[in-house]
């Protein structure tokens, strides 16, 4: 069920068995595996059914490094969906080589989880997702060989439709097991060392002025508020007492990674077979996947790389010199105020769009001198993108030159000084905001240059291709820097291990210190992989899910130490009538 702004009346009148705060794509599909298990679910949402300024502006922090980092309003969306409302759709595993050991790469912190642990939870989290079938391999039709020490047939799958409130819209509806409460944000929590958290301090824009801090009673809580907003909870507990988490000069809030990627070399394609395997396609098993070329492990140890990946993207739809008029169609659709950011999410967009000023008319004169493949391309994409039953979720257009940009999506290495800290400004709730500072490091840098030349390299020996550079000898260093930003992937500022010294959760993603506090985020992971996080965050959310359900009661069964106890009352058999909807647009 859905509550607008409900009163604090209506989600004190039900005992809770686990308060989830955060309706983006882990919580809502988190939420939902309790639901189904039995659990009576209240998931909390800062956000409104749709976009606000309000609720935005809970995410304005301020940004010390923007030439490595989104601005946080465009990395964050305070609504229900959470950041499925940006997030392109594409998923991908952690590899086995993310969980071991790598002494090639200093200071890579352990896993407290095996891929073991989590491969019973990949096909649940395809499903839950929309990616069809928990697919991810797909040799390339008649290539005789991958290039030495690379392989050809990983993929990615892309989910049919990436807003989690989309895909959940009849269980928020009508599951009387759970209710999602919008417009409503937790500012803190009470707790004790032995009970853990006992009560969330809510606050909600239209409720009245209290001379005591609205409260609610919990069992168990998980926080999935996305990676930064669910560490800014944790950072203004640690303020309040400093012990937690490892204290002040602990784990909380250090290590923030995402990924380096760009473009710094074209690939020309020498062989037709690897060249034409390389576009979108619908499998078998149900969505849309895309082959990545990746290094071996061997080649990884071999060249003391750290994960990485490639694909094959089109020219810089910037610069009118491709002179293509699908592509200078897409560059005149992004450049338009208010269509682009709908297309595309803003972070995408921008790195597509380039830095301005923008110069419209060369792209003008493409679309009118190829008005033919233009005209077709067009509805072509809409409907594939919009209308049609797999969601295509990106353009890929063939060249008879078979030269392409060429992507590179690599493992962000954990730092101690790419981190998020407290700043002294508070919002409209009376959180203080987060400062925000993403480092990419000297040895980022290098390993993306080691796994591009171990690529050429491998690519001109077997006759499948070669690279050319977009940056001569010493440059291409600092084209990495150039080409590299993020703030999309939120990882490993609440990280995950076997110590409390050194992580805040264990491997099930529960907090060493209180024991009813649990963490489902992509900020739990202790390391960034290749891989896009969200798929592995799920499954990891899911993995807490049974661990969740095996301890806690169910309805009207008290637990030691709860919410429950304190509440003699027994929960009612229908969820709270919902209040009266209201909007705050």
């Amino acid at each position: 069920m859905l509550l607008a702004s409900p009163d604090l009346e209506t989600l004190t009148a039900t005992a809770w068995d686990v308060t989830v705060i955060g309706a983006g794509p882990v919580g809502l599909n988190l939420a939902c595996a309790l639901a189904d298990k039995g659990q009576r679910v209240l998931v909390l949402e800062s956000g409104e059914k749709g976009p606000t300024d309000a609720a935005q502006d809970l995410a304005a922090d301020a940004l010390h490094t923007p030439d490595t980092h989104y601005t946080p309003e465009i990395t964050v969306a305070r609504r229900l969906g959470g950041a499925s409302n940006l997030w392109g759709g594409r998923c991908v595993p952690f590899d086995g080589i993310d969980f071991a050991p790598r002494p090639w790469i200093e200071d890579l912190p352990d896993w407290p989880v095996t891929e073991t642990d989590l491969a019973p939870y990949l096909a649940p989290a395809c499903a839950a997702l929309g990616a069809g079938e928990a697919v991810f391999h797909d040799p390339v039709p008649g290539l005789d060989a991958n290039p030495p020490g690379f392989e050809t047939d990983r993929l990615e799958r892309w989910t049919n439709q990436p807003r989690a409130q989309v895909v959940h819209q009849d269980r928020i509806e009508t599951d009387p097991k759970l209710v999602v409460a919008l417009g409503v944000t937790v500012t803190g929590m009470d707790h004790g060392a032995e009970e853990g958290v006992t009560a969330l301090h809510l606050w909600s824009p239209g409720w009245p002025a209290r001379s005591e801090t609205p409260t609610l009673p919990v069992r168990q809580v998980v926080l999935a508020a996305g990676g930064n907003a669910s560490t800014r909870l944790l950072l203004a507990l640690q303020a309040e007492t400093p012990a937690l988490f490892g204290g002040p000069d602990g784990p909380l809030g250090r290590y923030y990674m995402g990924h380096v990627n760009g473009q710094i070399a074209d690939i020309v394609f020498e062989n037709d077979a690897l060249h034409d395997a390389m576009n979108f396609y619908v499998d078998a098993h149900g969505s849309y996947v895309r082959r990545r070329i990746t290094p071996t492990e061997a080649t990884q140890k071999d060249h003391a790389l750290a994960n990485v990946a490639f694909w094959p993207v089109v020219p810089e739809i910037s610069q009118a010199e491709h002179r293509s008029g699908p592509l200078s169609a897409v560059f005149l659709a992004l450049s338009l105020p208010g269509l682009g950011s709908r297309l595309i999410a803003e972070p995408i967009r921008l790195k597509h769009m380039g830095p301005k000023p923008w110069t419209r008319g060369p792209h003008l004169r493409n679309v009118l001198g190829d008005l033919l493949r233009t005209a077709s391309f067009v509805p072509w994409f809409l409907w594939n993108r919009h209308v049609a039953r797999h969601r295509i979720p990106g353009f890929f257009l063939e060249n008879p030159g078979k030269r392409y940009g060429l992507e590179f999506h690599s493992e962000h290495l954990p730092g101690a000084e790419s981190r998020l800290t407290l700043s002294e400004a508070r919002d409209a709730s009376g959180l203080r905001r987060l400062e925000i500072d993403f480092r990419f490091s000297e040895r980022d840098v290098e390993t993306v240059l080691r796994a591009h030349d171990a690529l050429d390299a491998a690519l001109t020996a077997s006759g499948l291709g070669r690279l050319v550079y977009r940056y001569e000898g010493a440059a291409r260093a600092e084209g990495v820097l150039v080409e590299a930003r993020h703030g999309n992937h939120q990882v490993g500022t609440i990280r995950m291990g076997s110590d409390p010294r050194h992580a805040v959760v264990d491997g099930w993603g529960t907090s060493f210190d209180l024991p009813n506090l649990h963490v489902a985020s992509t900020a739990i992971l202790p390391t960034s992989s290749q891989a896009n996080p969200t798929l592995a965050a799920l499954q990891l959310g899911l993995r807490l899910v049974d661990k969740l359900t095996e301890q806690t009661p169910a309805v009207g069964a008290p637990g030691p130490g709860t919410a429950r106890e304190a509440r003699p009352e027994a929960a009612p058999e229908t969820a709270p009538e919902a209040a009266p909807e209201t909007s705050h647009a």
